[in-house]
């Protein structure tokens, strides 16, 4: 056990405690491993620190890891150069990001046996990115701002029990790791600040997110396949199960970002409450998706505010191209079983006429559109996409356009009488091959 108070920190909320942190990470590891103790009763704010293998980092309950307020306390990214965004397009609807930021806060690269644990917390002092702050979005004022914890090609990582909160950008950023346990940890991140997504495993093997309880301004849980870490190839073989879900955007999601292939991937037993969306694949990029399936998860959505991605939907299964030259991939074999909903918007599903999606099947999946937020229900949104995106028109319970091979079993579509005036029809079908009822 290496204590960081033996080696200097401080824990007053204002001395920057990185060297006395890293000194002890760095001391373990040297002698081979073991924990790195965080004590109880203080706040530790520290800049960057770099986790190395075989060491854990272990929060009593009552003690913080506070993130620094000056940008300067912060390390580079070996090798990445800045990425230049817009600043005439907002952050919350920004999907430029190659998924490389430019500094981090908690960082590992190419270790193994790396653990964060315990019941104490980690704070990613939010307000430091303050732009404009609006009624329902807080813009940052740089983009990419600083993820919480960025790990890249680490083989057997291990985060649980901690609550990380507060962070200003996305909290939980692996890339290229194989055998990932993440459980029972919260993530409570403000539902104003834009980009703040909870866990993102990106390009990501034999992955296990259990237990555990996301509140998140953006995606709660998103498989990714970025360009930026494209080297590590498909994000395959995923468990999600035992989840409670708050989102202001997706809870569970794949994508946008999927330069390479999402497969075989099983979410069980998740409750998602709040959002904007419910359960969405969202390929815009070349990647494919295939072997995917959804159960025993109850789904309450409603429309975060009339900017935000999204209308409410809680099924959302599109592969629309990004823009000119940039193709998407295919979708096929997607599973929905005993599926519970209830919120502004039901089932949407969309591809094109050159990108049909394949083997989709509905068991046991319940509808009920209900009327609960005070934004107009009067679109389909099919962003990113080239264009607008945005589909003027009243909406349908299940609607699926360019799909073959759809199978829906026990499928049933309620409409409260606060939404009959925005409801075109139950089912609605386009273009469609080779549906079962």
């Amino acid at each position: 056990m290496y204590n960081i108070l033996e080696y200097g920190a401080v824990g007053d909320g204002i001395t920057n405690d990185a060297a006395a942190i890293q000194s002890a990470i760095d001391t373990c590891h040297n002698k081979g491993g073991g924990r790195v103790f965080v004590p109880a009763g203080y706040v530790f704010k520290t800049g960057s620190i770099v986790l190395k293998s075989n060491v854990e980092l272990h929060l009593e309950s009552g003690a913080m890891l506070k993130a620094s307020e000056n940008m300067e306390d912060y390390s580079s990214v070996p090798g990445v150069v800045r990425a230049k965004a817009d600043p005439s397009v907002p952050s919350y609807i920004n999907c430029e990001y190659n998924g490389k930021p430019y500094h981090y806060f908690i960082y590992a690269k190419d270790g193994e046996h790396i653990s964060i644990t315990g019941l104490g917390k980690i704070d990613g002092t939010e307000e430091m990115y303050y732009g404009t702050v609006g009624q329902y979005h807080i813009e940052g004022i740089v983009y990419p701002r600083v993820p919480m914890i960025l790990v890249e090609n680490i083989k057997h990582l291990t985060i649980r029990d901690v609550t990380l909160q507060r962070s200003g950008f996305w909290t939980v950023h692996m890339a290229g790791c194989e055998d990932v346990l993440i459980d029972c940890i919260r993530i409570l991140n403000n539902l104003k600040m834009a980009n703040a997504d909870g866990i993102d495993p990106d390009h990501c093997k034999n992955v296990r997110i259990l237990n555990s309880h996301l509140e998140c301004a953006d995606d709660c849980i998103v498989l990714k396949n970025t360009n930026g870490f494209s080297e590590y190839g498909a994000c395959e073989n995923i468990l999600i199960s035992g989840c409670t879900l708050i989102s202001t955007s997706s809870a569970i999601k794949f994508g946008t970002e999927s330069e390479a292939d999402f497969k075989n991937v099983i979410i069980d037993n998740c409750n998602i409450s709040r959002s904007n969306r419910g359960l969405c694949i969202q390929l815009r990029d070349c990647g494919n998706v295939s072997n995917i399936q959804f159960s025993n998860i109850n789904i309450e959505t409603r429309r975060f505010s009339k900017e935000w991605w999204g209308r409410a939907e809680a099924i959302y299964v599109t592969a629309i191209d990004r823009k000119e030259g940039v193709k998407a991939g295919h979708i096929k074999n997607v599973r929905f079983q005993n599926i519970n909903c209830t919120g502004e918007g039901g089932v949407f599903i969309h591809g094109s006429n050159d990108n049909i999606i394949e083997d989709l099947s509905f068991e046991n999946v319940s509808v009920t559109l209900d009327k609960t937020s005070k934004w107009d229900v009067d679109s389909f949104d099919l962003r990113p996409c080239q264009g607008e995106g945005i589909i003027k028109r009243k909406i349908s319970g299940f609607y699926c356009d360019y799909a073959k091979n759809v199978a829906l079993k026990n499928v049933n579509i309620t409409c409260n009488d606060n939404m009959k005036q925005y409801v075109a029809q139950k089912v609605e079908l386009h273009n469609v091959e080779d549906i079962q009822f």
